[in-house]
């Protein structure tokens, strides 16, 4: 029987399995075209679209792990591992999150995905298969080009947040959200609770205020003087007027909705009605098929 020395187990080049080895299932181009990425985060070829790979037993299992999804660490591995042209997670673009990850369920599982809802007519439950190709066509790209003019001295240009500063702000809403579900239980005096909710309620305005300031490309000052370092666009931010929160929460928030996944048109197999259903974007549950 043929031996495989050390040298050829130690080199994937010389194993000769590798030509095996899996291959990108499709090429895709990013909802950012790859604008608002920083040089060092992505490696973009001349046609505009990077290789997406399917997962790997590995993958698969890494988005198993709860603590590492709620912190973001699972979805920064897989992505590294299923699209090797992003080089670092972290900075990507929120509006390419999503779109990126179903080309990666469709790159390992096909476009098809079974989706199970109540029909709002007859109330029978029912699996609809989805198209995720569709979906992802669909996605669009928020114009951040549009200034938020606040008067006729401020003006803000707005950019997405990358992934890691919403993966920070994901987990401390989640904390906080623990927190306040753990007072409605815990045994403390009123004046005690009252501390807390306070304290908790501070945190939630710092947190608001760390989110618009993340998504803060540049404030300019009467045309002319443009602001960039974010200690001070975030000291702004404190001390303005809430109404300047509001305007930019609100702008966000379109953006929001334009790169978020459209609802899909269904048909109930019993009573025919037409309706609208949600793709629910749950990671555990999302990439689910292979665990």
């Amino acid at each position: 029987m043929p031996q495989v020395t050390d040298q050829v187990a130690a080199n994937p080049l010389l194993n000769p399995l590798a030509k095996h080895f899996r291959q990108p299932a499709l090429y895709i181009n990013l909802t950012s075209q790859g604008r608002y990425w920083d040089d060092n985060c992505l490696e973009l070829p001349v046609t505009g679209k990077i290789p997406v790979f399917p997962m790997t037993t590995r993958d698969e299992i890494t988005l198993r792990t709860p603590d590492a999804l709620i912190d973001g660490t699972s979805v920064v591995e897989v992505i590294k591992s299923c699209c090797p042209n992003i080089k670092n997670p972290w900075g990507m673009p929120s509006v390419d999150i999503d779109s990126t990850l179903i080309a990666i369920r469709i790159a390992t599982y096909g476009p098809a995905m079974s989706v199970g809802s109540k029909c709002p007519a007859c109330g029978e439950e029912h699996e609809y298969d989805v198209d995720l190709s569709g979906v992802r066509d669909h996605i669009e790209m928020p114009d951040y080009s549009t200034p938020l003019v606040i008067d006729d001295n401020i003006t803000i240009n707005l950019k997405p947040m990358t992934y890691q500063q919403v993966s920070r702000s994901g987990v401390k809403a989640f904390e906080e959200q623990r927190l306040i579900q753990a007072l409605a239980d815990a045994e403390m005096s009123v004046d005690d609770k009252r501390a807390q909710y306070n304290e908790h309620r501070t945190r939630m305005v710092n947190l608001n205020v760390e989110n618009v300031t993340a998504s803060t490309q540049s404030i300019v000052i009467n045309g002319a003087e443009t602001v960039t370092n974010p200690a001070f666009i975030k000291e702004y931010y404190t001390n303005a007027e809430s109404s300047v929160i509001r305007k930019v929460q609100d702008r966000i928030k379109e953006y929001v909705d334009t790169v978020g996944l459209k609802p899909v048109g269904v048909k109930c197999t019993n009573c025919g009605h037409e309706f609208n259903l949600n793709v629910d974007f749950d990671y555990s549950s999302f990439f689910a098929q292979g665990f």
